[in-house]
């Protein structure tokens, strides 16, 4: 569980850098709750062309965070905007992201 959402995190983020269809496979598995076989049959290839597909999409992801690090420095930063007493700056920080 912990797993599905960091990925989803993860897609939140660095979603656009994915192809349209990438895109699609991961919505479909991790938004539409499909399996291998079912989008094998919806997009017509192999179920395990399907399961090579995640697999290279959750690697890219991975990927992309460990050289990037946005989602990282979003949760530093979400835990420093808790511990300020300021409201006024800890809303215009708030709106930043």
């Amino acid at each position: 569980m912990e797993k599905l959402i960091y990925l989803n995190n993860l897609y939140d983020i660095y979603g656009v850098l994915l192809t349209k269809k990438q895109q699609t496979y991961f919505e479909e598995y991790y938004f539409n709750n499909l399996s291998y076989g079912e989008i094998s049959e919806k997009y017509n290839i192999s179920r395990n062309a399907s399961f090579k597909q995640l697999k290279i999409i959750e690697e890219k992801l991975l990927d992309l965070e460990e050289k990037l690090k946005i989602f990282y420095k979003k949760e530093k930063l979400n835990a420093i905007i808790d511990n300020i007493d300021d409201g006024t700056l800890k809303s215009e920080l708030e709106n930043l992201f």
